[in-house]
């Protein structure tokens, strides 16, 4: 302030002294001082309006060079207009960082206004419910989502738990299912996020019938024991009928016995860690000990007429647990047994394959399986024909078994069959866990 008063008074001093010295005498020195006054001010205009055109469209390239107080004031601008944006950069790098991570977000986001339409989300949101993330923004939500559910869920404005809807991916046999959870923000916006249950749902679903299928199987036996019990109490019978009833009990303990064997199994594979390679299994001694086995159960099941034949692969060694691997080959084998008929010939073996991995397989001439069911036939309980399975001792476990072990020795399962031509049913092992069993045994 202090420049601009300085330059006024010394432009009016000046012009001043202009005029005294063209016009001596004449007292005409006030007209210099106002004429010196006013050019100053026309001059400072001048740079005012240069100052203002800079500000509107503030620039490097287009700042003007001023000196004085107008000069300073540029500067200073300049300054405080570089620290904004630097502030703004950092500011928008951190929006755009977070908007990232929440594109990243397995779950879907969506920022509503207040009328309802949709002001942002994220790609995942617009996978769940249906729209396009970019297209469709300014839209209302309702318009979008038209899910009777959803809709009664806006109009009743009790936000306090989610609603599940179908996803845009669900169809017959294929379900997907959404949770949807509005969270009132800001004077009537709203954040609306989405979530996928449909994993959640099934496992669900999965407990409930694994529950409902262990009652099952538990009752069955346990009420033929007890109808048993309840007639060796009440009634006198003779000791043909005490032996007859008190075989039937043993055979329905029996089968109880094999479920919690098969239970206790399945919790132990999935809760234990997979099977190191410092453990090897002489192949040939393995098949050995599962065809004994296999042969004593169709004696019992089948009076010796079923033939069981072996054929033998190249001498090799696998890396694993014994008792897991003869579990699994054990139960491929006895499922064999027991549902191919009693004239019926099973095939058991293995071979080295063309990568270096081993596969053991278990071939039948049974009745076969209907393509329908092979997809599913590992699941638990799961049976093709329930009342013969039931008449043959099975569990509904073995094959899950199988699955599992397969699995925790970083191998698989492969089944082909077809209805009256058999089955047959492949365990395959990765080439790390087989080894000739002429050479020195690798080192884990």
């Amino acid at each position: 302030m202090w420049r601009r008063t300085l330059g006024l008074t010394g432009c009016s001093i000046g012009g001043a002294a202009l005029v005294w010295l063209v016009l001596p005498g004449r007292g005409l020195g006030w007209l210099g001082a106002v004429a010196g006054a006013l050019a100053w001010q026309a001059w400072d205009q001048r740079r005012w309006r240069a100052v203002l055109q800079w500000l509107r469209e503030p620039s490097a390239a287009t700042m003007p060079e001023l000196g004085g107080a107008w000069g300073e004031l540029l500067a200073r601008v300049r300054r405080s207009l570089k620290a904004a944006n630097r502030k703004a950069r950092k500011a928008q790098a951190r929006l755009q960082e977070f908007l990232a991570a929440i594109q990243a977000s397995p779950n879907g986001v969506v920022l509503l206004s207040k009328q309802g339409t949709i002001e942002w989300c994220n790609l995942m949101a617009g996978e769940h419910l249906g729209f396009d993330a970019k297209r469709d923004l300014g839209q209302r939500i309702r318009n979008l989502v038209r899910d009777p559910a959803f809709i009664h869920y806006l109009n009743q404005r009790d936000f306090s738990q989610p609603v599940e809807i179908d996803g845009r991916h669900a169809r017959p046999g294929h379900p997907q299912r959404i949770a949807v959870q509005i969270f009132p923000y800001a004077k009537g916006r709203r954040l609306l996020l989405t979530r996928d249950v449909t994993s959640i749902e099934l496992a669900e679903a999965m407990r409930r019938d694994f529950v409902a299928n262990v009652s099952h199987e538990i009752r069955s036996p346990l009420t033929v024991i007890n109808g048993f019990i309840e007639t060796l109490q009440t009634l006198e019978v003779d000791e043909a009928q005490r032996r007859h009833f008190l075989d039937l009990m043993a055979q329905q303990a029996r089968r109880m016995q094999a479920l919690v064997d098969d239970l206790l199994t399945l919790s132990r594979l999935e809760g234990s860690p997979a099977p190191d390679a410092s453990h090897w299994v002489e192949v040939p001694e393995l098949v050995d000990e599962v065809a004994a086995q296999a042969r004593a159960l169709a004696q019992v099941l089948h009076g010796g007429r079923q033939t069981l034949t072996v054929h033998e692969g190249p001498p090799l060694q696998v890396a694993g647990a014994h008792a897991e691997l003869a579990s699994a080959l054990g139960n491929l084998v006895s499922n064999a047994v027991r549902y191919t008929p009693a004239d019926g010939h099973i095939e058991l073996g293995w071979n080295l394959l063309t990568d270096g991995g081993l596969e053991f397989y278990v071939r039948d001439d049974g009745p076969g399986i209907a393509p329908e069911h092979l997809p599913r036939l590992t699941e638990r309980f799961y049976r093709v024909d329930r009342s013969r399975s039931r008449d043959t001792g099975g569990t509904g476990l073995g094959l899950a078994i199988v699955k599992h072990v397969a699995q925790r020795h970083g191998g698989q399962l492969l089944i082909d069959s077809k209805p009256g031509q058999g089955s047959t049913f492949r365990l395959r092992l990765p080439p790390a866990r087989v080894a000739a069993a002429t050479s020195a045994t690798p080192a884990a």
